[in-house]
């Protein structure tokens, strides 16, 4: 008999270190799954941990069961109390992952979330207070254990935790993944079925086992349907790529991004671009001849970002040239395009527009602003800084808007630079802006260069300024040079 009880002591320590490293392999599998949520990957650590601590204090306890000393009587204790409050906080773990899983209203997840914690403590004050009169379990002389007669009351709250569990997976069933629901069935009945054939076994702990085992296989069936999720979120996410890949070209292919963009005219240049803070921005710019003596000139910035803000941002760019192609003086294309605009604006989207109309052999700019960034102007010879001209309201923002216009004489040499409020707003990791003044600085640097050149001074100097910074708008400029009529 004694070579018997050794043996099955054996497959008991057996079974216990076979969980522990199980349990420890999946935690090493939880810490390499980069993929899985912070939440998700921090509960299934905490839960392995959980068993891990329930399993190691039933092996303390098995090991040291029978031994004579009061300080081993003492860490009897203490590894028993450990084991049942370690027992039940897996019940309340497994409890808030089936109540997580039941995707349940806020008024049922919270009223079931409050209960489960009711009963976890409850438990443990139970425990507690029993640990001093051995309520539930106790060791006699030879400090071996054994359970009083009111032990049953120690499950009492693990069990009501257990009922509800039940509750949930019917009342919720349709909204839980059969395999998940499947793997929540087996890991709340195999510890049942262990322990009942645990009575027949001469002791040996058939409940580590299966608690262990089906802890992990209820891991894999998450983990497997996590990887499902996430390889369908990561197509999902390819195809998303893709496709703001290509609305971004057709964005770029709108706009003028041929240079020189009119070589065969000599009475000026022109040159533009734009750096979207998404794949896609609702800046935008555009230069056009409206017919051999007038040059149309625009600077726009839509309000929002990303693809709303580009859908926005074509149409209005097309209802602008359409209105400036007429013929029309730059307050009137501003005054129509407004009206267009708030007649179908059910999204309240808005549009800031700075247009001018330059006549090629006069100099002379017309030009209207929409509550635009003030344009900054270079007199031949001169240096830029800001012309501070009369704001109008934004387009889309109000209907029966009027807006103004005004002239300013450009004589050969003379330039014009505008752009976005991404540039004056560019931040860097400390939070400071780069401003207007060190826009006016960029472009002073070296006035005189070729248009082309006065934009690659003017990002060069805002990247030196942001440095690693994350871009949060898009950066859009245009600087054209007047070099007068060649009649």
């Amino acid at each position: 008999m004694i070579f018997s009880v050794s043996v099955f002591n054996l497959i008991n320590l057996i079974f216990i270190a076979a969980g522990i490293g199980i349990c420890g392999l999946s935690l090493l599998q939880i810490n390499a799954s980069s993929h899985l949520r912070k939440e998700v990957r921090r509960y299934f650590q905490v839960f392995f941990s959980v068993i891990i601590l329930y399993i190691s204090a039933h092996l303390a306890r098995q090991l040291m069961d029978g031994i004579p000393g009061s300080g081993v009587r003492i860490a009897l204790y203490i590894v028993t109390f450990t084991e049942m409050i370690a027992a039940c906080f897996m019940s309340y773990m497994m409890s808030l992952l089936i109540l997580g899983a039941s995707k349940t209203d806020k008024k049922t997840n919270k009223i079931f979330g409050i209960l489960f914690l009711v009963l976890l403590v409850v438990h443990i004050v139970l425990l507690s207070v029993g640990w001093g009169f051995d309520w539930f379990y106790y060791f006699d002389a030879s400090n071996v254990y054994h359970r009083s007669p009111a032990y049953i009351v120690s499950n009492l709250c693990p069990f009501a935790m257990l009922i509800a569990d039940i509750v949930l997976l019917i009342r919720f069933k349709d909204n839980i993944d059969s395999k998940l629901r499947s793997a929540f069935w087996l890991y709340m009945i195999a510890p049942i079925i262990a322990i009942a054939i645990q009575s027949f076994s001469y002791g040996i702990q058939f409940i580590i086992f299966a608690t262990v085992g089906a802890a992990v296989y209820m891991f894999s069936v998450i983990v497997q349907n996590l990887n499902s999720k996430y390889k369908i979120q990561q197509q999902d996410k390819s195809r998303i790529e893709a496709e703001l890949t290509t609305a971004s070209s057709i964005q770029s292919a709108m706009l003028p991004n041929i240079y020189p963009a009119f070589p065969e005219r000599e009475e000026f240049d022109v040159y533009a671009s734009m750096d979207p803070a998404k794949e896609v921005g609702g800046d935008f710019y555009d230069f056009f001849l409206v017919d051999d003596d007038h040059l149309c000139l625009v600077m726009a910035d839509v309000s929002g970002k990303g693809i709303p803000a580009a859908l926005f941002m074509m149409a209005s760019r097309i209802i602008i040239a359409n209105n400036a192609k007429m013929g029309k003086t730059p307050a009137q294309i501003l005054t129509d395009t407004n009206a267009t605009i708030c007649s179908n604006n059910k999204e309240e989207m808005f549009v800031t527009v700075w247009l001018g109309i330059l006549e090629l052999s006069t100099g002379k700019l017309t030009a209207a602003n929409a509550g635009h960034e003030f344009p900054a102007l270079m007199p031949t010879d001169g240096k830029f800084t800001l012309y501070r001209d009369k704001h109008g309201f934004v387009i889309g923002g109000m209907e029966g808007m009027k807006y103004k216009e005004y002239e300013i004489q450009l004589t050969p040499g003379a330039k014009l630079f505008l752009y976005t409020d991404g540039v004056p707003e560019a931040t860097n990791a400390a939070g400071e802006l780069f401003g207007t003044e060190r826009m006016l600085e960029a472009l002073n640097s070296n006035p005189n260069v070729e248009p082309e050149q006065i934009l690659k001074n003017v990002r060069a100097y805002v990247d030196e300024f942001v440095k690693d910074a994350e871009q949060f708008d898009d950066l859009t400029m245009l600087c054209v040079e007047y070099r007068g009529s060649t009649n």
